[in-house]
């Protein structure tokens, strides 16, 4: 078994996680590993992390980004370099309790490729968890597989379902949404969701946005379909219009200003629906745009503890 935990400036938490995550690991009985990944943190969590690996007798590998490449990348890094059957991520901050793991791991156990937690009680911010739900539903709609909570990183996947999210080396890939699209049974326990006890949350309003961008515009085509039927019934709508107000004057003559009023308003409505187009087609470009470019979804500037492998560029 392998635990991922991707961290960026978690200095003040990774002691108390370590803590709390070693017994955890001692306890569940079977061969185990934790790959943490530093994801160019800025603070002192990379000189803790190789303390950690230093005293840990070889379970404990820490992969060290070049850079901060987003949590998903290092997850992704994780993935590749981890050797568990069953592999779960977990996040650095403690609002996840790592002693929810047995629990993962039995519900892998009963026959499930993924499982997924579900915070019933969080501890964020009102817009947090607004944005949160949308997002949850948006996404069980296009990924077609239901859950409750797809933001949760407390996830357990069998090795099958990691192997195939890293073969895929998608530059924004979403990996909870990801891993469900190609798992055959999917479950979702309750987990506990604790309070963030030190540093602040990395997703602020604007990654949220961003992340629910490179969601709906990496699995699905129906917002650009959506946008093409919105075009047809505009475009029928405005010459409906046209018709009316031609077919007005003729009847009635000129009249006061009134309709010239209505289609001003129409046609702001139009260009505002063009702005939106155009926008939601700028996304799918750009995500053709990072994908062509090759670019390494992320690089290893080094492997720390345990039996390291090279650093490699993915």
């Amino acid at each position: 078994m392998s635990v991922v935990v991707p961290v960026f400036n978690e200095a003040a938490n990774l002691r108390a996680l370590w803590a709390r995550l070693e017994p955890v690991m001692h306890a569940c009985g079977r061969p185990w590993e934790v790959l943490f990944v530093d994801d160019g943190s800025a603070d002192q969590s990379l000189d803790i992390l190789r303390e950690i690996a230093a005293t840990a007798h070889g379970t404990v590998r820490v992969v060290e980004l070049a850079r901060n490449f987003g949590q998903h990348s290092a997850i992704l890094a994780g993935f590749r370099q981890c050797r568990g059957e069953i592999v779960v991520t977990l996040d650095a901050d403690l609002q996840n309790p790592p002693e929810e793991i047995p629990r993962l791991l039995a519900a892998i156990d009963a026959g499930n490729d993924v499982v997924g937690g579900w915070r019933e009680v969080r501890h964020d911010f009102a817009y947090r968890r607004f944005a949160s739900n949308l997002q949850n539903r948006v996404t069980s709609m296009i990924v077609g597989v239901p859950m409750h909570d797809y933001g949760c990183m407390l996830r357990a996947y069998r090795r099958h379902i990691v192997d195939t999210v890293v073969a895929c080396d998608e530059k924004a890939a979403f990996v909870p949404a990801l891993a469900n699209s190609f798992a055959k049974r999917v479950a979702e326990i309750p987990v506990g969701h604790d309070e963030r006890q030190s540093g602040s949350s990395k997703y602020n309003l604007f990654r949220l946005v961003h992340l629910s961008l490179n969601l709906i515009t990496g699995f699905s085509m129906m917002p650009i379909r959506a946008v093409s039927v919105a075009g047809i019934l505009v475009f029928v709508l405005d010459a409906l219009l046209v018709l009316l107000l031609l077919a007005h004057r003729v009847l009635y003559g000129p009249q006061q200003e009134g309709a010239l009023w209505t289609l001003f308003a129409f046609n702001f409505l139009v260009l505002g629906f063009v702005l939106l187009a155009v926008g939601l087609i700028g996304e799918y470009v750009g995500r053709i745009y990072l994908e062509v470019r090759k670019r390494p979804t992320y690089i290893v500037r080094a492997v720390h503890g345990g039996e390291s492998d090279p650093p490699e560029r993915r």
